[in-house]
């Protein structure tokens, strides 16, 4: 059964982003509990490319397939599980990348909507906080995606946060969105 091709982000108004989200039905992966059988020989690169056995894989209806069994156990590791079984997966930073911003509204009243590469779509609010991390190259972006699982926001989309954030003059520099303010200059 092929997987339906993802809608253009920007002909979707902010509803049909929520309704589109909450449609999409994900495998129960934080209720299975298989034995572990080993490693999947699968890496997830820092840009969101997906490796087996070292060799990209090109097929988007399979990444996104592999992104959906994907999970992070309490240690910190990734795996992908099934019902019958649990393989490791190594996740050089965030298992998803943040590749495409819709925004409406100002203030208080802004909705920040995002696209991932696996074609996820996530709405930044209290349930998916958009964090500001230091890291070893500088402070990167985050936005939570589920379970603990993470998206590396682009740095072509923290570009546009950025100056939606110093359009708005805020102090400190940030963005609501449904509700909730981030944080965008490092200041918590």
């Amino acid at each position: 059964m092929p997987m339906e091709p993802l809608p253009d982000l920007a002909t979707l108004s902010l509803t049909d982003i929520a309704r589109l989200a909450q449609e999409k039905r994900l495998p129960p992966v934080d209720q299975w509990n298989p034995t572990h059988c080993g490693d999947s020989e699968m890496r997830i690169g820092r840009d969101g490319t997906w490796y087996h056995q070292g060799s990209p894989i090109g097929r988007e209806t399979m990444v996104r397939l592999f992104s959906s069994i994907l999970r992070r156990e309490p240690d910190g590791s990734h795996v992908l599980v099934t019902p019958v079984e649990k393989l490791d997966i190594e996740v050089e930073d965030a298992p998803f990348v943040a590749v495409e911003l819709k925004s409406e509204g100002e203030g208080r009243d802004r909705t920040l909507a995002f696209r991932l590469n696996s074609g996820d779509l996530v709405t930044a609010g209290p349930d998916h906080a958009l964090t500001l991390r230091e890291t070893p190259d500088g402070p990167h972006p985050y936005l939570h995606v589920r379970g603990g699982l993470e998206a590396l926001v682009a740095r072509s989309v923290y570009y546009e946060l950025m100056n939606l954030a110093l359009d708005e003059e805020s102090d400190p520099v940030g963005l609501w969105s449904n509700g909730a303010f981030f944080a965008l200059d490092g200041a918590q």
